[in-house]
């Protein structure tokens, strides 16, 4: 079977055990192609970029890669639509920029990393942007922003300020301020944690808020799939959910090496998402064009169909 982009990898790749099978049974090739059309229609999107993604397998800044993914974005908004990008990476840059400083430094506590390394990840969306003539806002949350209505309020109206103006905001939630352990991803109905615990949660509450049409989570896999593709040969890739269940979302792997999310903490995101509305597509940032061909309506990634109104 062909798989854009890097072979799956690590534990985030997975829909454990035979939850795929029901899933690609029940699909319905005229409704997804329909649904693959309102993604390519979508006007307000969020992109979320993992770690993975952001960072190379040396640790560093990926530049080639995520200049091409925020020029996909610029020729979006160009376009007319409005893209909020909700970034992780900050931790991994910092945790790079103290190891090249000290060969075993003690100090490599998540806050102080989120600290260095957010200065950096900003600094380096404000001058891609900039030259590609898109202005870029910082916003950094806290998951109390997103608990208290009023705060919350505020975050939202200021998001759509910023998409009124033609500018990107880059979302990122405050590690420097979040508690240091984050819990286990919760069930979307769940009682809110005092962490999102992974940027995908927060992805989907910022889809929420602004009552995105289109929500891409852009990690290093290609997708869901029916199993785990290292352990399982036969392994293949879900290309339409139409339903996040519990059960679905209990049975699968989860966890990085090197981010705190991995493909539970999506389906838990896509579940948020799509409750709200929102059509979610799970691909592969290391795939060239991958942006361009989501938003082109293409069949690529694992989409997550919205539920329906009662």
């Amino acid at each position: 079977m062909t798989r854009a982009g890097n072979a799956p990898t690590r534990t985030e790749t997975t829909a454990g055990r035979h939850a795929g099978d029901e899933i690609a049974s029940r699909a319905a090739p005229a409704r997804d192609g329909a649904a693959r059309a309102r993604v390519a229609a979508a006007r307000r999107i969020v992109i979320k970029i993992g770690t993975n993604v952001v960072v190379g397998d040396d640790g560093g800044i990926a530049l080639g890669r995520l200049y091409g993914l925020l020029d996909a974005i610029v020729t979006l908004v160009r376009g007319g639509r409005r893209v909020v990008l909700v970034s992780s990476g900050a931790v991994g840059l910092g945790r790079d920029r103290l190891r090249r400083a000290a060969p075993e430094p003690a100090a490599l506590a998540r806050r102080t990393c989120a600290a260095i390394g957010q200065s950096r990840l900003i600094a380096l969306y404000n001058d891609v942007f900039e030259r590609l003539g898109v202005v870029a806002a910082q916003v950094l949350v806290t998951r109390d922003d997103v608990a208290d209505p009023l705060r919350a309020g505020r975050l939202g109206a200021t998001l759509a300020t910023l998409l009124d103006v033609g500018a990107v905001p880059v979302v990122n939630e405050n590690d420097v301020v979040a508690p240091l352990d984050a819990p286990e991803p919760a069930p979307h109905d769940a009682p809110l944690a005092r962490s999102f615990g992974d940027n995908d949660t927060l992805a989907a509450l910022v889809a929420t808020a602004i009552g995105a049409d289109a929500l891409v989570l852009l990690s290093d896999v290609d997708g869901l799939y029916t199993r785990h593709p290292a352990h399982a040969p036969d392994a293949e890739l879900i290309p339409v959910v139409p339903r996040v269940t519990a059960h679905l979302v209990a049975s699968t792997d989860h966890g990085t090496v090197r981010g705190r999310g991995g493909m539970r903490s999506k389906l838990v995101a896509a579940r948020l998402a799509t409750s709200a509305g929102a059509h979610v597509v799970i691909a592969n940032g290391r795939a060239p064009g991958v942006i361009d061909r989501v938003c082109a309506g293409e069949a690529v990634g694992t989409l997550f169909l919205p539920e329906e109104a009662p």
